[in-house]
């Protein structure tokens, strides 16, 4: 943090946005984040003398520990032994090392798990945790529909502070999502290669198999790491436009264009149904294979349940500013399929709004951009908890100022 002064001017601000999918961070006041790379964190445990080198993109550092790779290049680097691990569960203090390393400065499902971390294994003044997309489509009231890695989450917010008790999470989100695109592959035998495997490729005709040579001398890599590195692009996918057809006519009617894709070892392929066949599952998981019978809620059904529970008298303002953000939401014509199903849902007395940015990264980066807004007022500073209120006030602090 810049400054030494608690109050007024002197405070600067970072912006950490932390993902099951990637994470997030730098300057508030800025348009877009300084840094975004995958949560994942590689991990090699050394045998020799049961300890390590501690390691963050190749610097190394003091004994003791497992070595670390973090961020895009170190990660997808083959090392022998290295394990691809979740920082959310284990290793949160060294992304939160990393985001300070580089933004060249000296989630957490529990909100005091976080300020623990933050205010005892790094050097962190001052800080506050808030749901922030509502605040970077100016509003301070509206239902933020989140579809992340893990989770599709409704959250209401009314005047600035969150509903906790209308929150409400499916697990149909990003991995549910790549999960189909695996299994879909496997029924059509088409194996993925990751790059790190890959010498030389050659092009080939769609249908015709992959040419591909495979490189020498690689180390003996984990299955975690090599799963981690087999992760599908999902471009290609379309949800159903809004239409009075149903999912399946649409199907046999066959009138889906293709879109023709390339895989890492060369191999070609054009998908047409499928396209539309992967995604629908968010909406409606009764057409998912494996699924039927199953109580998760599709997207829409997400929204409306969140709203349901919360006060009659400010269900209005939810619906009227339903606010879109997150990686899955920038599957084609995922907001038109939302709208139209909501619309259908919406009681006659409820006016439904809405609001998702047209850019790919304001929608992707929308909790940060909140963020940077919100920490760049001065008014956001009677919202700060100061490590000696914390080391005052301990849990009750962090629930009376980030509620």
């Amino acid at each position: 943090m810049s400054g030494g002064v608690y109050g007024g001017d002197e405070v600067g601000a970072l912006v950490f946005d932390i993902g099951s999918y990637t994470v997030r961070a730098g300057y508030a006041g800025e348009d877009c984040p300084k840094v975004d790379f995958p949560t994942a964190i590689g991990v090699v445990l050394e045998r020799d003398n049961g300890s390590a080198l501690m390691e963050i993109d190749g610097d190394k550092g003091k004994q003791g520990g497992p070595t670390y790779y973090i961020d895009t290049n170190a990660l997808r680097v083959p090392r022998e032994n290295m394990e691809a691990i979740s920082p959310l569960k284990n290793g949160m203090s060294m992304v939160l090392c990393r985001f300070l390393s580089a933004l060249k400065t000296a989630l957490p499902s529990k909100r005091f798990a976080l300020s623990k971390h933050i205010f005892d294994m790094v050097n962190i003044k001052i800080f506050s945790l808030i749901i922030l997309a509502s605040f970077a489509n100016g509003r301070s009231t509206g239902l933020i529909l989140d579809s992340g890695a893990t989770h599709t989450t409704a959250i209401p917010v009314h005047d600035g502070y969150v509903l906790q008790q209308g929150i409400v999470k499916s697990p149909l989100a990003g991995d549910f999502i790549t999960m189909q695109c695996r299994e879909l592959f496997q029924e059509m035998n088409i194996e993925i290669i990751p790059p790190y495997m890959i010498a030389s490729k050659e092009a080939v005709r769609e249908g015709s198999p992959a040419n591909w040579k495979r490189k020498e001398k690689l180390p003996q890599v984990t299955r975690s790491w090599h799963n981690y590195m087999c992760n599908v692009s999902r471009s290609f996918l379309l949800l159903s436009p809004p239409s009075n057809e149903s999912y399946k006519e649409i199907l046999v009617a066959a009138q889906m264009p293709t879109v023709h894709y390339e895989f890492p070892n060369g191999y070609n392929c054009d998908f047409g149904a499928e396209r539309l066949k992967i995604p629908e599952g968010l909406f409606d998981p009764s057409n998912v294979k494996g699924l039927s019978g199953n109580t998760m809620l599709g997207v829409s059904h997400v929204v409306t349940t969140s709203v349901g529970m919360c006060d009659i008298d400010i269900r209005p303002g939810l619906y009227g500013s339903v606010i879109v953000a997150g990686g899955n939401t920038l599957i084609q014509s995922f907001t038109d399929r939302l709208n139209r199903e909501l619309s259908q849902k919406t009681p006659p007395s409820m006016r439904l709004k809405l609001i998702a940015n047209n850019t790919t990264v304001e929608r992707r980066f929308s909790s940060w951009i909140g963020g940077s807004i919100l920490a760049s007022l001065g008014t956001f500073q009677q919202m700060w908890i100061s490590k000696q209120e914390y080391e005052e006030g301990g849990k009750q602090c962090v629930e009376r100022k980030c509620p």
